[in-house]
């Protein structure tokens, strides 16, 4: 799964890059620039889409109208994980208390994330992508794998056992009367009430519970392992993340927000989710990331990623990458 040698060309750094890719301060400045007009209509209209989502199962109201919705959510639940990690990172809102209030108010709490503790465990992601520390190694542990092993980690998630998992410990914390639980537990009452008022309480639990705990994993793992499967610990982000080329498909349903452009994020964490592509242009431009290094699509990664091909590992902490034998590239 890792890139060949020659696909890392050693070219940095630039007049505009810095020997990480990261953009010199001034080039910086600019990308750095928050949206806060743009992510107000941000944030209503991933609440619009969701209350759009309902409302068509209920003016369908057929098997396949109420199927369409539940699978909908999904993408529902994508979109506020997305918004709750740019609250994670303060890129929502250039103000820290507006970013908080609404990254947790309006984003994490109603897909039950309480925003502090993501940003603790997020952030040490960041700091040793697959270190002893890395609190997201579970999800893309040990790429490539068997297919068959691959279908069942999907089958867990879609029949709701990796959403109990992970929807267990929030209850038990709230039956002990952590504050921050209890807040989400708040959040969820009104969501339910919210449902309640429009007379169909039972579509809070259909459309709203269940899509999080099902369709939402599976959408999750199939973007963690897209964003890390099969790659290494490396001070070189070419070596830690995957690039795929983006499509209308792939923003719709698993990567919103710029969300894959992930190579350009681990680059620069700083940078806001409208300004990803930009960045990512400047790494192309300088000869960084090179053609060949993107996958041509996620299907295809995918593949990859349950091809059981071991490949050998490459290291880089400085200097050019070096293994013992060349791995095929990423097409």
């Amino acid at each position: 799964m890792l890139p060949a040698p020659e696909l890392l060309p050693d070219v940095l750094p630039t007049e505009r890059l810095t020997a990480t890719g990261r953009p010199v301060p001034e080039v910086r400045a600019e990308l750095r620039r928050i949206s806060n007009v743009g992510n107000v209509f941000t944030v209503i209209g991933v609440w619009a889409q969701a209350a759009l989502t309902v409302a068509l199962g209920v003016w369908l109201a057929h098997p396949l109208g109420w199927l369409l919705s539940f699978v909908l959510m999904g993408r529902t639940f994508a979109r506020l994980g997305i918004l709750g990690h740019e609250a994670a990172h303060r890129l929502l809102f250039s103000k820290k208390s507006v970013n908080d209030f609404v990254g947790k108010w309006f984003a994490s709490y109603p897909s039950f994330t309480p925003l502090e503790a993501y940003r603790r465990s997020h952030m040490a992601h960041h700091k040793q992508e697959f270190g002893p520390e890395e609190p997201d190694i579970p999800l893309y542990r040990g790429y490539p794998i068997p297919p068959d092993s691959f279908r069942r980690k999907l089958w867990r998630d879609a029949t709701f056992r990796t959403g109990w998992k992970i929807r267990k410990p929030l209850l038990q914390l709230a039956w002990q009367r952590n504050p921050i639980a209890l807040q989400i537990l708040g959040v969820q009452a009104v969501i339910l009430g919210v449902f309640t008022l429009a007379g169909r309480p039972e579509l809070y639990l259909f459309l709203w519970v269940l899509p999080e705990m099902s369709v939402w994993r599976v959408l999750n793992r199939l973007r963690a392992i897209a964003e890390h499967g099969g790659m290494t610990m490396s001070d070189d982000r070419r070596l830690t993340t995957h690039h795929v080329r983006q499509s209308p498909w792939a923003r719709f349903w698993i990567v919103p927000y710029n969300t894959g452009w992930h190579l350009a994020h681990h680059v620069d964490i700083g940078i806001p989710w409208r300004n990803l592509p930009a960045l990512h242009r400047e790494l192309v431009a300088s000869g960084w990331v090179v053609p060949d290094l993107e996958y041509p699509s996620y299907i295809a990664l995918w593949r990859k990623l349950a091809s059981g091909e071991r490949q050998p590992t490459i290291t880089r902490t400085g200097g050019p990458a070096t293994t013992g034998t060349s791995p095929a590239s990423p097409r």
